[in-house]
């Protein structure tokens, strides 16, 4: 072990199954970036004994790692729940080719949406992928049950699903660290019948996952992984994940069966367990997928209010459920969200407002974009759909001025594929790409188009125009949107032409450059109260009880957009 590692860290669930990941012999770990999975990726970077890397994509990152793990090192995956949608097509076919040496799937969900755009349970993925799925509670747990995932893998020839959510992610908790075991690389496998998933392999091979799903089963029935505590209170709960710390706070005389091998189920224990209980109630976030299979089983159980299916679960909920209450309406106090102060996607929003055009979006800090008094994106779907969806948009309204807008982190991950696709199929049409040089709404990290890999190193830089111009597009203009004039009327020039055009609005995240510039003066004789400053939604500009405004020296960022909208003069740039 390192010297300068303490035998004891405080460690996030994150960082936790990060370190566990390491200690196992991980050799190479693929990702991209997505709340609240992100920090897995970045803990792992600082060991140079694994080859992480920021991936292009969630499908792309699965297939390295894929890739890695057939060739005989021991691999992982990681991200957020949407991000697992993305790599579905090699997971399906992963499922059936099995592995060389041991491969982790770990998918973060996001119950109380903190930072996604669904709350999908994919939990259903490893019935619906035919893999197994391991589930910690806590920090230590995931530093422990990772360790448990590789060696499951490499038993059943399986990819093996592990599953975290938000509050286990990035909880912190004390975990007692070990040191890294070496595994030996395997040979290079030369199996066609295993790989090469033609369909009279991959029948052969279909007939191997579902015998290979019996073994697990029985595995479930002995594995650690599952425990079990016997109360003497005369009820149950059957759980995974957060809820069973939830549920020992609340009652903690009762009894209490953890799934941690979520599936397949541990039927036996189940029945075991239920057996002497005078009531049994199961306790899980979002989608009622323990509940579904304890029916097949014939147990009875007292089932929950539908309302507990949505968000999170608190501690308070469980009385709720144990007495058969409909869950009470949490009201959040949180303020709204906002793009930074001296954000340069303001000034893009500001002039989309102005022009009254639909906006096609999707997923980035320009998504705050929707939020008032900006209102100015439309749809949010998914990563890329900001190109798609203004095609779609267009095709059914040719008439109406619609525009797609996507950034640069999202148009590498699946933009250009939809560039193509607008090229290819003759649209006609304005896509701006939000160019801020950086995966900002994650924390800043780097892709393709920044020149740097995940540790910092020195990559080719990937220039979208380029990359515009070679999908076919011949009017691509790239402009800092701090030229608020000037882009302003670039917009409405390639707005009334008949043709493709891309305009790149480039200009670094504030919270990378830092950069601060001094505050714009306010003249209030010249103010007409017109709330045209206010109408940017920047946190620097701030309305006084008597109407007029005031400019928050300290948030105020000098980015001087609303000296650029100011119609009377009242706020000129400073000196």
């Amino acid at each position: 072990m390192n010297q300068k590692e303490k035998t004891i860290q405080f460690l996030s669930g994150d960082e936790a199954l990060g370190r566990g990941a390491y200690e196992a012999g991980l050799g190479v770990a693929c990702a991209y970036p997505g709340t609240p999975s992100t920090e897995i990726l970045e803990y792992l970077s600082k060991y140079s004994e694994v080859d992480s890397q920021w991936s292009v994509n969630e499908k792309v990152a699965f297939e390295v790692a894929l890739g890695a793990a057939i060739g005989g090192v021991r691999s992982l995956y990681a991200s957020k729940h949407v991000g697992l949608n993305v790599a579905m097509d090699p997971l399906m076919t992963a499922s059936y080719t099995g592995i060389n040496a041991g491969f982790v799937i770990v998918v973060c969900d996001d119950p109380g949406l903190h930072s996604s755009q669904n709350e999908q349970d994919t939990r259903w993925v490893s019935i619906y992928g035919k893999l197994p799925m391991i589930e910690p509670s806590s920090p230590s747990e995931a530093y422990r049950f990772i360790k448990e995932a590789f060696q499951i893998s490499e038993q059943f020839d399986t990819p093996v699903l592990f599953r975290m959510t938000t509050r286990v992610a990035h909880s912190k908790e004390g975990v007692q660290i070990a040191v890294r075991t070496e595994n030996e690389k395997k040979a290079l496998p030369m199996d066609i019948s295993k790989y090469v998933m033609v369909p009279g392999n991959a029948f052969k091979r279909h007939i191997l996952v579902e015998k290979r799903m019996e073994n697990l089963s029985k595995y479930a029935e002995t594995t650690t992984l599952n425990s079990l505590e016997t109360g003497n209170s005369g009820i149950g709960f059957l759980t995974s994940g957060v809820s069973y710390h939830y549920i020992k706070e609340m009652f903690p005389d009762a009894s209490v069966l953890k799934l941690g091998f979520t599936y397949p189920f541990c039927d036996s224990k189940i029945r075991e367990f239920s057996r002497d209980l005078k009531e049994l109630y199961i306790v899980e976030e979002l989608d009622p997928f323990i509940e579904e299979h304890v029916k097949t089983l014939g147990i009875p159980f007292k089932t929950k209010e539908n309302s507990y299916r949505i968000g999170e679960l608190q501690p308070q909920d469980i009385p709720r459920i144990v007495e058969g209450l409909p869950r009470t309406e949490v009201k959040s106090t949180a303020r709204k969200p906002v793009l930074c102060r001296g954000c340069p996607h303001r000034f893009v929003f500001t002039i989309l407002k102005r022009l009254k055009v639909t906006v096609a979006g999707d997923i980035g800090c320009y998504t705050l974009g929707a939020t008032p008094p900006l209102s100015a994106l439309h749809t949010c779907i998914c990563m890329g759909a900001g190109i798609t969806v203004h095609e779609g948009l267009r095709r059914a309204h040719p008439d109406q001025k619609i525009i797609g807008v996507i950034g640069d982190s999202t148009f590498i991950h699946s933009g250009i594929t939809g560039l193509i696709n607008a090229v290819y199929n003759n649209m006609k049409g304005l896509i701006i790409i939000l160019d801020n040089s950086t995966t900002a709404m994650t924390g800043g990290q780097n892709h393709p188009g920044t020149g740097q890999t995940i540790t910092g190193q020195k990559a080719p830089r990937l220039l979208l125009e380029e990359i515009c111009k070679s999908c076919g597009v011949t009017n691509v203009d790239v402009l800092t949107p701090f030229k608020f004039k000037e882009l302003e009327s670039l917009i409405r020039q390639r707005l009334a032409e008949d043709a493709l055009s891309v305009i790149i609005a480039r200009e670094p995240c504030r919270l990378i450059e830092r950069r601060r510039s001094p505050a714009p003066e306010y003249v209030q004789s010249k103010c007409k109260k017109c709330g045209l400053c206010l109408s940017i939604d920047c946190p620097g500009v701030v309305k006084t009880e008597d109407g007029y405004i005031t400019i928050d020296q300290e948030t105020c960022a000098g980015c001087n957009l609303c000296v650029e909208i100011c119609s009377p003069k009242a706020l000129r740039q400073h000196g």
